[in-house]
């Protein structure tokens, strides 16, 4: 898994990584009990737990993706790849040059064009036993050759299927040479964006794709913990991540962290620069894993050693601020309520402490949706003014960054319910005791 924190720290990382650590994570899935810390070696595979997305869930999707066309005016969707695709067809289609697209109608069978070359890949799933692809049996696959204009195929397709003039929703990570291409398919057809269509569909949670993300919260949670429990001063930030890869591979699922100290963990999205744990310092550790496609996010704040020193005050004090600002902005969370209304609920609470005003210290917005992607719609952020609805799904974490001295970030996922929002896993108590139970 790849998110923008590890983009940012990998390259630089591995430059100045020594030797050994670089072996020490190719090994990391095939480190057996004896070699692992002893909480990391307690750890056990959880992947049978998780939850697989039927059929008929996909099925569901399609359907309610038609509603809301229905509701936007749009006559079809086409998504290329990434993220939607694999969310409404369980195809998982990598990114070319070449254009694949599968289009959903407001009306009828959804259809493919592709290249004619990648025909026989597309009916592998088409013709796959058990079904997998929804609507697999009505599925129609045209194709296009090299030297023939895929567009124009796209239009023929759309006409063909009852629609030679209307409105084509495009999903939004759409590449633009696609999106541009689409745009231009027919004098007939305009383009808008697919968003009220996408969002609409994978913004409230199935009760299977909630499953998957308790779990996954869980997972991490737990990795966290083991690796917390196996930290040494004098490790570097780089020996901490590999004990989290290490601990992820013991959980049977795919993830990641980022981890600054003590200054370095006034950058929200971390530094390049090598760090070392030391004794009494802050420690910021982030990101998360995959069960089932479904992602965790999370963010723990805390030091190794004694907690107690007077050196630390501050940075209790600074703890104790960002844990209320996170318990006022999940209290604010009902459905009806604005998202925006979530972000200020956590940023009164640390402007009032003195670290204001706005976004002088609380530098980024209160948190984002997440479910297959790890930042997806809807944004707690000012100005949104879209209302929660039950199932959706959010991150929670407020943050005080103090430039030059440390940074405190807590984030924990939750979700919406018909009585509130809903934590999957407990708030940090305190640097003391990062995973103390309540």
């Amino acid at each position: 898994m790849t998110t923008r924190r590890r983009f940012l720290l990998t390259s630089a990382a591995a430059a100045v990584a020594p030797a050994a650590l670089t072996a020490q994570s190719r090994r990391s899935q095939t480190t057996q009990p004896a070699d692992l810390p002893p909480a990391i070696a307690a750890l056990t595979n959880r992947a049978s737990e998780s939850t697989p997305i039927t059929l008929a869930e996909r099925e569901q999707r399609l359907d309610r993706a038609r509603t809301l066309m229905h509701q936007h005016h749009i006559d079809a969707l086409v998504i290329t790849t990434g993220t939607s695709l694999t969310y409404f067809t369980g195809l998982r289609w990598g990114q070319s040059e070449r254009l694949f697209a599968w289009t959903l109608p407001a009306k009828g069978a959804p259809f493919i064009v592709c290249p004619v070359f990648e025909e026989g890949r597309v009916r592998e799933r088409i013709d796959a036993k058990p079904a997998t692809l929804p609507s697999a049996s009505s599925t129609r696959i045209y194709t296009w050759n090299e030297n023939e204009d895929p567009y124009k195929l796209l239009a023929r397709a759309l006409k063909e299927n009852g629609i030679s003039t209307g409105k084509i929703g495009v999903e939004e990570r759409t590449q633009y040479v696609f999106a541009d291409g689409i745009a231009h398919a027919g004098p007939t057809l305009t383009t808008t964006s697919a968003i009220p269509i996408t969002m609409g569909c994978r913004g409230p949670k199935s009760p299977a794709e909630l499953a998957n993300m308790q779990l996954a919260n869980e997972i991490t949670l737990s990795v966290y913990e083991a690796a917390y429990k196996s930290a040494q001063p004098g490790m570097t930030n780089r020996q901490f991540t590999n004990l989290i890869d290490l601990a992820y591979a013991r959980c049977g699922v795919t993830g990641e962290a980022s981890c600054q100290v003590a200054e370095y963990s006034a950058l929200p999205h971390g530094s390049l620069q090598p760090q070392v744990i030391r004794e009494g310092e802050i420690i910021l550790i982030d990101d998360g894993c995959f069960v089932e496609g479904y992602q965790s996010d999370m963010s723990r704040t805390f030091v190794l050693g004694d907690a107690t020193s007077p050196k630390l005050d501050k940075a209790r004090k600074v703890f104790d601020i960002v844990h209320k600002a996170q318990s006022a902005a999940l209290a604010a969370a009902h459905p009806g309520v604005q998202c925006q209304a979530i972000d200020a609920a956590a940023r009164k609470v640390i402007t009032d402490a003195g670290y204001g005003p706005g976004y002088k210290f609380f530098s980024h917005r209160l948190g984002h949706g997440i479910g297959m992607d790890m930042h997806e719609w809807p944004y707690l952020v000012q100005g949104n003014t879209l209302p929660l609805a039950p199932g959706m799904c959010f991150s929670d974490e407020p943050g005080i960054y103090i430039p030059g001295e440390f940074g405190v970030r807590l984030e924990d996922d939750w979700h919406v319910t018909e009585d509130g929002g809903k934590m999957f896993t407990p708030q940090s108590p305190s640097l003391e005791h990062p995973f103390a139970k309540a």
